[in-house]
């Protein structure tokens, strides 16, 4: 039987594959937004519409007891009071600011250090990792300050301890010159978090480095300063401004410590603590808004400064302008 010749299928016209491919394209732009929109109805209800509002409060003399329609225009007013009339304004900025330059660098260095200490191949050593990591996990929770609370206290823990040697403790969490030291010594000692980003950055020198300066006579702390600082300088960069951020950002710990107060003696007022009392002690959420803006542009640019000033001391593998 003879066999037909198969007719040649006719080509698509461009146009109608542009066209399929444009609805395909929508299809999935049109999934993409379905599956964002939690993320974006989140972003609008709990941040984006909440900052606008409070926009509007800081130049306002606004109360939660009333609308936020009640609330009467003041202007610039709450800014005024703020650097001119409230000395605890100034004491929570110098408190803040004490505590960041003080917590963050000795933070990342606990963390450094333990990091080179656990970065090597030993039997138990994801034990040892997990147990550091551990109060990371339980991050700026109120139980770990109550805790820390009880420790420092002048009966607590750590004067039991020290009562083995003879000596005789303070009321450290009750004390205006320990209470803030004792507040920046829970901070370092929660220091998981940027050790395990240490820990992998660690992992990524090349070993060949090391293997050569040995060979050439570089002792320990020449290898440190000369191969693994400028190595993990992206990393503590990276781990720089994550906890210079969160250093000004510190509430959950001043708050239980002080009972809410940012006692003895105002010692341990921080910022974010002397903004809550404020607005919710205070009931002047005008004024408290006013103080939110403020931190927020102030911890923008000092991200900004220290983007700024990365290029300097950053060092990438590529070399590349980052």
């Amino acid at each position: 039987m003879p066999v037909r010749p198969t007719e040649p299928v006719p080509p698509v016209p461009a146009a109608s594959r542009r066209g399929r491919a444009a609805r395909r394209r929508r299809r999935e732009d049109l999934a993409g937004y379905v599956f964002l929109s939690p993320w974006l109805l989140g972003l609008l209800g709990i941040t984006a519409i909440p900052m606008v509002l409070s926009l509007y409060l800081s130049f306002t003399d606004y109360s939660p007891l009333i609308s936020v329609t009640e609330s009467q225009w003041v202007g610039l007013e709450n800014y005024r009071r703020m650097f001119t009339a409230d000395p605890s304004y100034w004491h929570a900025v110098r408190v803040t600011v004490t505590f960041a330059v003080v917590a963050v660098p000795l933070k990342l260095a606990a963390a450094l250090g333990v990091a080179m200490l656990l970065n090597r191949a030993m039997r138990g050593i994801a034990l040892f990792r997990g147990m550091f990591y551990l109060p990371s996990l339980l991050g700026g929770s109120v139980a770990v300050a109550i805790v820390w609370r009880s420790m420092f206290s002048g009966d607590g823990a750590f004067n039991a301890f020290l009562a083995i040697f003879g000596i005789e403790g303070e009321a450290w969490i009750n004390d205006p010159t320990w209470a803030l030291p004792t507040l920046m010594l829970l901070a370092i000692w929660q220091f998981g978090a940027p050790m395990v980003i240490f820990l992998a950055g660690l992992k990524q020198v090349p070993s060949e480095l090391y293997e050569a300066a040995s060979v050439d006579g570089a002792g320990s702390w020449r290898r440190f300063f000369h191969i693994t600082l400028p190595m993990l300088s992206p990393v503590i960069f990276f781990n720089l401004v994550l906890e210079t951020i969160h250093g000004f950002q510190g509430f959950t710990s001043a708050f239980v410590l002080s009972n809410g107060t940012g006692g003895p003696v105002d010692s341990t007022l921080m910022y974010t603590l002397h903004l809550y009392n404020a607005g919710f002690v205070e009931l002047n959420m005008g004024y408290a808004s006013a103080m939110a803006w403020v931190f927020l542009v102030v911890v923008g640019l000092i991200t900004v400064v220290l983007f700024n000033t990365g290029r300097f001391w950053v060092h990438y593998s590529d070399s590349e302008e980052r």
